[in-house]
């Protein structure tokens, strides 16, 4: 029980000390998580037993994140997307699907037979973020370790991929990508703050917080009846994207929608998840698989790049617009604000975010779907 109330509880520090200090800032929730759970189960400290309380989170957090994520959307605000931007991001989940089926033919041997599943990953991580990766993780049923070297893979070209799109890309693409045309917009409109949790636990919010973790709760029910209606083999996979589908849904009632901090509720079940499945990590496994898994995402992650711009040269798409895009899918929409403002182009803001939030949207599906494609292979 002490255990349970430690991974419940931690990440509420982990988010405190982000907040506080600027080291932790800097490296972010997720992986404090990682590294602290990294950590904790590999300094001898668990107890025996330790896998029932392991198994115990992991079969609820995601399901419970899922639905709390997706409640916060606004699907109408897509129609104010211009198609230019829609073919962008497309062109961009066209190019990681290519950069990542690449890489799964040329590492699949090193990474060995979960390979396909982390493939999956790929392709929902840099087609949403986070929320995508550990919901394909989870459907596909990946082995902590090699969860474990992907995602690590995967901060450490995200680092990279962040330095290069501040410094260097926007000279390079503008080289042979038309410039930004202005509408005029200053896009004053306000911008979630994904990563703020300021106000959470106030008497206004966690009551209506509560409402809609009893609505996660249901349809996390409704998942888990699916499990014994299909073969077990797919009864995980079949639960994931029926929750998934269920929480989108009820996006469309806006007093759902309207419920304030769905998004972070969500995303603290997450950091609990990434707490649990980095303390089950073996950390020697990990070593094993760290060099193909670091291979592999560099390659998914600048591969896909390199395409995206040039699928968007072909098709004469802006700069800027190009470069959003690319950053709402390689980084997930709380980035996207700070690569706008590297461009100097405040307008692109609300194209960037809208456009990675569709990518959560269609990135649990698609990296599920990719990876049984790849595992036909």
């Amino acid at each position: 029980m002490l255990w349970i109330v430690f991974y419940l509880l931690f990440p509420a520090i982990v988010i405190f000390l982000c907040g506080r200090f600027p080291f932790f800032h800097r490296i972010g929730s997720v992986v404090t998580c990682y590294l602290a759970g990294l950590l904790l189960g590999n300094t001898g400290i668990l107890p025996d037993g330790i896998g029932k309380v392991h198994q115990i989170l992991l079969t609820v957090t995601i399901p419970l994140a899922l639905p709390l994520i997706f409640f916060s959307l606004d699907i109408r605000k897509w129609t104010r997307l211009a198609g230019k931007s829609l073919l962008a991001f497309g062109l961009q989940i066209l190019a990681v699907v290519a950069a990542v089926g690449t890489g799964y033919l040329l590492f699949r041997q090193p990474l060995g037979p979960e390979s396909w599943k982390a493939a999956g990953m790929l392709i929902g991580v840099y087609t949403g973020g986070t929320p995508n990766l550990a919901a394909i993780g989870t459907a596909l049923d990946i082995s902590p370790s090699l969860y474990l070297a992907i995602h690590s893979a995967d901060v450490l070209a995200g680092s990279l991929y962040i330095l290069l799109v501040i410094t260097f890309l926007k000279p390079v693409a503008g080289l042979f990508l038309p410039p930004f045309q202005s509408t005029g917009q200053a896009g004053e409109e306000e911008v979630e703050q994904f990563d703020s949790y300021r106000g959470i636990l106030t008497r206004e919010r966690i009551i209506p917080l509560g409402r809609a973790l009893g609505l996660s709760l249901l349809i996390f029910a409704v998942g888990g009846g699916l499990t014994l209606v299909f073969p077990k083999a797919y009864a995980m996979v079949v639960a994931i994207l029926a929750i998934s589908s269920l929480g989108i849904a009820a996006s469309l009632v806006p007093a759902i929608r309207r419920i304030p901090m769905t998004f972070q509720a969500g995303q603290y079940l997450i950091l609990i998840f990434c707490l649990t499945v980095s303390s089950m990590a073996n950390l020697g496994s990990l070593l094993s698989t760290a060099p193909a898994a670091i291979a592999f995402v560099f390659l998914a992650t600048f591969g896909a790049l390199f395409l995206h711009m040039v699928l968007c040269a072909f098709f004469r798409i802006d700069r800027d617009t190009a470069i959003i895009t690319s950053a709402a899918g390689i980084l997930s929409p709380p980035f996207v604000p700070m690569v706008a403002a590297s461009l100097k182009n405040r307008e692109i803001v609300i194209t960037g975010v809208l456009t990675g939030v569709i990518g959560w949207v269609v990135g649990t599906y698609l990296g599920v779907a990719v990876a049984y494609l790849l595992k036909m292979t």
